[in-house]
């Protein structure tokens, strides 16, 4: 069992920057993928970035590439999205999201977070 803790989130204006973090408690969350998604208003939610359990294996939407960075620090059993460039449209509630298998990320998750909010004013 893993239990997942976003923060970070906030108002930001366009071209801003924000680093979300994700606290995982547990001690195996070395041996996890981890993701981000966001859900936007009457939007389905979509995967943002997901990271293998080594780091080396990543994966960022489209929409994100050359904005946004995931990563993390499994000595703090923690994972970040670096967001730089950030637009109105990135505007959504954000989940942190840990799975089993890396694959498993591209279309959903195990663990979920609450969520928090990210809004960019244009």
């Amino acid at each position: 069992q893993v239990q997942l803790l976003e923060s970070g989130g906030g108002l930001v204006q366009a071209g801003g920057s924000l680093r979300l973090s994700c606290a995982a408690s547990g001690r195996t969350f070395r041996s996890y993928a981890m993701g981000w998604f966001r859900q936007a208003p009457g939007k389905e939610r979509e995967l943002v970035a997901a990271l293998g359990w080594s780091s080396g294996t990543t994966y960022y939407a489209d929409f994100v590439k050359g904005r946004f960075t995931i990563s993390r620090d499994n000595a703090k059993n923690t994972v970040y999205l670096q967001m730089n460039s950030l637009k109105p449209e990135d505007t959504a509630i954000y989940y942190c999201a840990a799975a089993t298998y890396y694959r498993t990320l591209m279309r959903g998750a195990d663990y979920w977070g609450q969520g928090t909010q990210v809004t960019v004013s244009s």
